[in-house]
């Protein structure tokens, strides 16, 4: 059984020069449609797409501008969508200053998304975190809000980290350690980790997909599960699972991971931003058959 990731033959699936730098995705299935949102640099916010196929994506709309007024948000970026009981609820990242928070808003349309405080829901107070926490990855489960989130350094960050929370506002942060940190014997990870994104199964515990930095400039995408996913991580041994291919698109680095697995084709499908020099775009990958690990 193949134990490798095939990247789509026409990537990217998403970006062009005309559109701009389009990265760290989120993709959620419903109804049979796929949703991305992403993160839109030239516009420093947030919006979103969708396909029928994972593939081929629609005109791209706008779901959070950024505003200058709150302080935090010069850039919003970096987010992360569900639906729950009827309403849309996102986290996302706000940066200003060089310091980086997460805030929260909502939607009923899914589209047109609004801001239910002033102020972000998380700062960077733990020394490991200083200065920025970002990257939010949440799950509901059993009325409870799980985030895993990135922390550390503003331009990447080093270490991903996790907290619950009952309203998915008011947030109690998990031990006085990051959860998840890079390992310097794995030289896909020795500079540090970021961006995941959490999921749970029923074979194989929480299953993180997440960035493993070979250096700051070149990034792979690694995957590691967990039985709570909090402690126990077992990360695996086809690690990395995505790189980059010289002289194309992702040339330089494959970052910030969404997956998705298709039961009807038993295949995991999974998007990813490339970058080669200064262009960023989205492409997508896929395996047949569920073995990780």
């Amino acid at each position: 059984m193949s134990t490798q990731f095939v990247k789509y033959e026409n990537n990217p699936v998403m970006g062009s020069s005309e559109l701009g730098t389009c990265f760290d995705v989120y993709v959620t299935r419903a109804n049979g449609r796929y949703r991305m949102d992403f993160s839109w640099r030239p516009k420093r916010s947030l919006a979103v797409t969708f396909s029928d196929d994972g593939i081929h994506w629609e005109a791209p709309q706008i779901t959070l501008p950024n505003t200058e007024e709150s302080g935090w948000e010069h850039h919003v970026n970096r987010n992360c969508v569900l639906k729950i009981d009827g309403t849309y609820k996102m986290w996302y990242t706000g940066q200003q200053n060089d310091k980086s928070y997460i805030g929260y808003a909502e939607s009923e349309d899914g589209i047109c998304f609004h801001r239910v405080q002033a102020e972000p829901i998380m700062v960077a107070d733990r020394p490991w975190e200083q200065p920025s926490v970002m990257n939010p990855c949440v799950l509901f489960e059993n009325g409870v809000y799980k985030m895993w989130y990135a922390a550390g350094e503003n331009y990447e960050p080093n270490v991903l980290a996790y907290a619950e929370s009952e309203d998915g506002i008011h947030w109690n942060k998990y031990g006085t350690d990051p959860v998840f940190a890079a390992d310097p014997k794995n030289i896909y990870e020795q500079n540090r980790v970021g961006g995941c994104q959490v999921i749970k199964t029923p074979d194989m515990g929480y299953v993180m997909f997440y960035i493993g930095y070979e250096t700051i400039d070149k990034a792979q995408i690694c995957v590691a599960h967990s039985p709570n996913g909090i402690t126990d991580w077992e990360k695996s041994p086809f690690n990395p699972i995505v790189t980059p291919t010289p002289d194309q698109w992702d040339a330089d680095a494959c970052y910030k991971p969404s997956i998705l697995w298709n039961e009807e084709t038993q295949q995991w499908m999974l998007w990813y931003n490339g970058r080669k020099r200064y262009d960023e775009y989205i492409g997508y990958v896929y395996k047949k058959g569920r073995e990780l690990f």
